[in-house]
């Protein structure tokens, strides 16, 4: 059996709506003394996309609606951010202490639309949004990627997500390319020979988690390599992951 292999990828470059993002991508991981193998999976911090993507909002900029005003008054929330949260979101669901559970456009259920203010500017007046079609980008990388170096890979765009049932947020895929995002057993056989009937690993999760640990949150480390892992090279979308409202038991 192969050994999995999470190796760190440093970026020492500030990433911009200007930047060549798949050129710094390979540049780097040149200067790290690495390679891009077949069947690689790279692992990208959502925050260098959105970066790229001119995802990055001065909230100078944000005018807040009156429902801004009034909801971030009562949850003691910039009501520019509150603004921000709304018009990324297609749905509010649930309030609590000063945050905002929202469904994003992308089916995400997350705090407060997946916007962020931290490892995003020295100025407190800069926000992230997430990228706006995640698929789409990770698609593009993994072909980019094949046309300047021939190697057929998986891309996965991530974040941190916190979990309505325990404490302290996990990575999780928000875009993906290259890779089917859930592992099924239904209908084979266990180890006793039993027939499972509902067991399905979200791999790209298990996968996203994994590189988390390598992937620094301040020590310039919004890439990273994984290597060996076993996965279906289905091209998929993200939605895959994404459970139906109607299916959803807590909402």
């Amino acid at each position: 059996m192969l050994k999995i292999e999470i190796i760190p990828i440093y970026i020492n470059v500030n990433i911009n709506s200007k930047s060549k993002l798949l050129n710094i991508l390979l540049e780097s991981i040149k200067n790290n003394h690495q390679t891009i193998k077949n069947g690689d999976i790279i692992v990208i911090a959502q925050k260098i996309i959105s970066k790229n993507e001119g995802r990055s909002i001065y909230l100078n900029r944000v005018i807040p609606s009156s429902k801004s005003i009034e909801l971030g008054k009562k949850i003691n929330k910039d009501p520019r951010i509150v603004e921000l949260i709304l018009q990324e979101s297609r749905k509010i669901i649930r309030v609590f202490d000063r945050t905002i559970i929202s469904e994003t456009f992308h089916g995400f259920i997350c705090a407060n639309a997946g916007i962020d203010q931290s490892n995003v500017s020295k100025s407190k007046n800069r926000v992230l949004l997430l990228p706006k079609d995640p698929d789409k980008s990770a698609d593009s990388i993994k072909k980019e990627v094949y046309e300047k170096t021939r190697k057929k890979i998986a891309v996965l765009i991530t974040d941190t997500f916190g979990r309505p049932f325990r404490n302290g947020q996990t990575n999780v895929a928000i875009g993906i390319a290259g890779i089917n995002p859930l592992k099924n057993y239904k209908g084979k056989r266990d180890m006793f020979g039993k027939i499972m009937m509902v067991t399905e690993i979200a791999i790209v999760d298990e996968i996203a988690g994994a590189a988390e640990l390598v992937m620094g949150k301040s020590e310039g480390i919004p890439v990273a390599i994984v290597r060996n892992a076993i996965y279906s090279k289905h091209h998929s979308s993200i939605k895959k992951i994404v459970r139906k409202e109607t299916r959803d038991i807590f909402r």
